[in-house]
């Protein structure tokens, strides 16, 4: 099953975010065939994050929960919140490059 997970970063940890980034990275990559689609969102194009958004296949809403949990972003305090929904694709068939 696909899922959304959306974060939401606390506010004022921009620094946090730069000394964690390269663990992050590193953790998403390990955990590349469950966390398809990582990303930040942004106000705009070089806006500071506010945040992420993940394609995740899981399958259920507590795999999604406990692989999100073991995110050095997570772990180390960075995200104030996060938001996950059952992601249904309108077309099942069509895949697109990212």
């Amino acid at each position: 099953m696909l899922f959304i997970a959306r974060f939401t970063d606390k506010p004022g940890v921009g620094e946090l975010r730069q000394q964690l980034f390269p663990a992050h990275l590193e953790w998403l990559a390990a955990n590349k065939d469950t966390v398809l689609v990582p990303g930040s969102l942004r106000p705009d194009v070089d806006g500071e994050s506010l945040g992420g958004l993940w394609i995740v296949e899981a399958d259920s809403r507590a795999a999604v929960e406990a692989i999100y949990a073991t995110d050095p972003f997570w772990t180390n305090g960075l995200r104030e919140k996060v938001e996950v929904y059952f992601w249904k694709k309108a077309f099942e068939d069509r895949k697109v490059p990212i």
